[in-house]
């Protein structure tokens, strides 16, 4: 038999299905409740203080995705 090819989990090089934050067509958007959450829990956890209000969808991601190396996850 042979394999079955899965193009959602198959990595491409050229795949889209990660995108840079600042790329994302909808990363000037609020950031998101859970994006809010998650990033409050991850801050409290590495000893810093949370962004301020008003940061934007892409600019949480990004902290997240920091705070995220930072702590070994």
């Amino acid at each position: 038999m042979s394999e079955l090819h899965n193009p959602k989990l198959d990595a491409h090089p050229d795949s889209n299905t990660e995108k840079d934050p600042a790329d994302w067509v909808s990363g000037d958007d609020p950031i998101t409740g859970a994006q809010a959450s998650y990033l409050t829990t991850l801050s409290e956890e590495a000893g810093v203080e949370p962004p301020a209000e008003g940061i934007t969808k892409a600019e949480a991601s990004q902290r997240i995705d920091a705070l995220r190396e930072e702590l070994g996850r």
